[in-house]
């Protein structure tokens, strides 16, 4: 019977244990498993968000987890979806066999121009997709911009180099005539003069790609500018009996590289004559406003119309391409204008009515000699 009563407690006391152990485990698994771990990794927001990459994380179903804000600007993340379809198709292929890819996007804004952007597409974990994209579209800008030059360059040399051939040849057959000898070699004079200035604009347009002043930077006197710059198309203002008419205020001074001002000057000068009507007047004034020298070329010429005002500062643009290849123009006098001004400190503002004439302003910091001085 003590046998008996001895096991009976043993097993009690077993069975208490037992139950013990299980109602202490239970109640520390309570503490330990309180809620799933967190989807995005710990730090990898932190080093996300330093990522000079605008940067996505989706998840599993395509939802976007995380999104810097420069990916919200960008137009790839649109509430909690990733956009365009190419980069949710990129996402899809990563997840499905794990591998790096990168493409170039195309955006389509709702509003304003198409956008590019390079997208590298990568696993994060195996639930998560990581999006890195850059912003390409001036690289893309500045590439077509490049092509469309080339091309031009390219078109825009034939024009002369084809003529000097033609000339060459008709030269040669008229050697027994003394008249046409004089008449093709006063043509190819011409022609070598029209490529003489077109590679000179093209050499000239590329030292002032970056907009970067010149180490040749010096103290210009306006006045000193202006009156080069009528010197310089005074024979053809007196061939077509135009009066360039200069007004410039005492002691303007600039500070900027003297050959691109003079370039820039010239310009402008030259295209008033050339575009004005025989008989007429160009004007060229400058004065000191606030901090800033406005130097204005006003012709009473053809005039541009309003929907091309936005373009005559492109290279090779013509107006009236006709009228320019007429009278030598190469379509690249105002596109040196707009990047003199910019290298120089400055901006060109231009007016104009069709049948009115035409007015640009190339405005310049003004340079003071004796503040400048004082601080030296």
């Amino acid at each position: 019977m003590s046998a008996a009563m001895l096991i009976t407690g043993v097993v009690g006391a077993v069975l208490g244990a037992a139950a013990m152990f299980l109602w202490r485990s239970g109640d520390q698994h309570d503490d330990f498993v309180v809620e799933p771990a967190p989807i995005v990794p710990a730090g990898a927001e932190l080093v996300l968000s330093v990522l000079s990459s605008s940067a996505v994380l989706v998840d599993s179903s395509d939802s976007v987890v995380k999104a810097s804000a420069p990916a919200v600007a960008m137009g790839i993340v649109h509430e909690d979806r990733l956009e365009p379809d190419e980069l949710k198709a990129l996402v899809r292929q990563v997840r499905r066999d794990g591998q790096v890819r990168e493409a170039d996007i195309s955006l389509q804004p709702r509003r304003g121009t198409t956008s590019y952007v390079h997208a590298r597409v990568a696993p994060l974990t195996s639930r998560l997709i990581l999006v890195l994209a850059d912003d390409r579209t001036r690289e893309q800008r500045v590439e077509s911009i490049r092509r469309d030059f080339v091309a031009n360059v390219s078109h825009e040399l034939k024009t002369p180099v084809g003529a000097l051939n033609l000339l060459a040849e008709a030269v040669g057959e008229a050697k027994d005539d003394p008249e046409a000898v004089v008449r093709f070699s006063s043509r190819m004079h011409l022609e070598s003069e029209r490529l003489t200035r077109l590679v000179q604009q093209i050499i000239d347009l590329s030292r002032l790609q970056n907009d970067i002043l010149s180490d040749d930077a010096t103290t210009i006197k306006i006045g000193e500018l202006v009156s080069e710059a009528c010197e310089h198309s005074a024979t053809d203002a007196e061939h077509k009996r135009i009066a360039i008419v200069s007004s410039v205020e005492p002691d303007l001074f600039v500070h900027g590289d003297r050959g691109q001002l003079h370039a820039a000057v010239s310009n402008l000068v030259e295209n008033a004559v050339t575009y004005s009507p025989d008989g007429s007047r160009v004007s060229v004034t400058a004065l000191l406003a606030e901090n800033d020298v406005r130097l204005t070329v006003a012709d009473n010429g053809i005039g541009i119309p309003g929907d091309e005002l936005d373009r005559i500062f492109e290279r090779f643009y013509r107006v009236d391409p006709a009228r320019a290849r007429a009278t030598g123009g190469t379509g690249l006098g105002l596109s040196i204008v707009k990047h003199v001004a910019a290298s120089n400190g400055g901006t060109v503002e231009v007016w104009s009515e069709p049948g009115l004439g035409s007015s640009f302003t190339l405005i310049l910091p003004a340079y003071r000699q004796d503040i400048e001085e004082e601080h030296v």
